[in-house]
């Protein structure tokens, strides 16, 4: 059975270009993203998951509801991603899991493509390049 994974890709304008928003799990970085409540469409999924990983809760789908999807990894899973511009200045703040009591993430980075890029994991580093090149059609 495959699992759908969904998140958000945070991104924000900078002066030169867009910065994108990465949490830290370990050693590994990844955008916020969780799985699909019982009856919840993903882009809900997708904002609710930001919401509770950053309390970031305002985002703009100035590209519209387009999405990557990676192939599967870690047991089944699939995880698709929306581009969504933050709007405001609101702090981000790395909460605990309302379920588990558990902070998931250990450190948050705003970045540019190249930094991200080389942060990620080959997996991710296919997500930098479709929101790139995402970025760069509009």
């Amino acid at each position: 059975m495959t699992i759908l994974s969904v998140g958000i890709i945070p991104v924000r304008k900078s002066q030169a270009d867009y910065e994108f928003l990465l949490l830290r799990c370990f050693k590994y970085w990844d955008f916020p993203k969780g799985e699909t409540d019982s009856g919840e469409d993903p882009v809900s999924t997708a904002l609710r998951e930001l919401a509770e990983e950053t309390t970031l809760d305002q985002v703009d789908f100035k590209w519209g509801e387009v999405f990557y999807e990676t192939e599967l990894y870690s047991k089944g899973k699939i995880a698709r991603y929306y581009l969504g511009e933050v709007m405001g200045a609101a702090p981000i703040k790395l909460l605990a899991n309302p379920e588990t009591g558990i902070v998931e993430h250990h450190e948050y980075r705003w970045v540019n493509f190249a930094e991200g890029f080389k942060l990620a994991n080959p997996r991710i580093q296919k997500v930098f390049e479709w929101a790139q090149n995402q970025l760069k059609n509009k």
